[in-house]
């Protein structure tokens, strides 16, 4: 068995743990599919650009993030393996995105191009529900992640993201899970110097 063929098993079992495939609908939807590679720092999207994919992560991180007019970069999201990732808005409305999103580490991804979706959301009723699931549970995951940079502290903040991502900080750098929780990297420093004391 090819590596390859790995990574699309591993994606039908992450489609089929949601919604049940036929043989033939998991054949449809593999053939959809193009599989591509990323060494570390290639861009899977720049800012600017038009989101043409929907990508499955098979292998390794990366990171979504936002450069305003002053050049600082805002970490947004990150995706590692099992996770999908896009600019959602850029994807659906085919307009100029506004975030990059790119490789932190070697990564593998299936990407899903927007016409071939839209045929496999019509041609395949169980898939329809699959997107609406994740879409479903991305909008849960969101509205969380604002109501606790509302209701936590910083510190509160870094140790849930521990707890949810343990390998959070070996695979993603402190400036950027910094940014990610909207503290800076100075603070971020003396919160794990704190953590690592008790």
């Amino acid at each position: 068995m090819s590596v390859s063929s790995n990574y699309y098993d591993m994606i039908i079992d992450h489609v089929c743990a949601r919604v049940t495939l036929t043989e033939d609908e998991k054949q449809r939807f593999c053939d959809a599919l193009v599989l591509r590679h990323l060494l570390p720092r290639q861009y899977l999207l720049q800012q600017g650009d038009i989101c043409r994919h929907e990508s499955f992560v098979c292998k390794g991180f990366l990171r979504s993030f936002y450069v305003d007019d002053q050049g600082d970069e805002h970490t947004l999201h990150f995706a590692m393996e099992d996770w999908w990732i896009s600019d959602l808005q850029s994807f659906i409305r085919q307009e100029p995105a506004t975030r990059n999103i790119i490789a932190t580490e070697p990564v593998t991804v299936l990407q899903l191009e927007k016409q071939a979706r839209e045929e496999l959301l019509k041609e395949i009723p169980a898939l329809e529900r699959f997107w609406r699931v994740l879409n479903e549970n991305a909008c849960a995951a969101q509205d969380q992640r604002i109501l606790s940079n509302i209701t936590s502290t910083g510190a509160e903040r870094y140790i849930q993201l521990l707890k949810k991502y343990p390998s959070i900080d070996q695979r993603m750098s402190q400036k950027h899970i910094a940014s990610y929780l909207g503290i800076t990297p100075v603070f971020l420093s003396q919160i794990r110097k704190k953590n690592l004391k008790n």
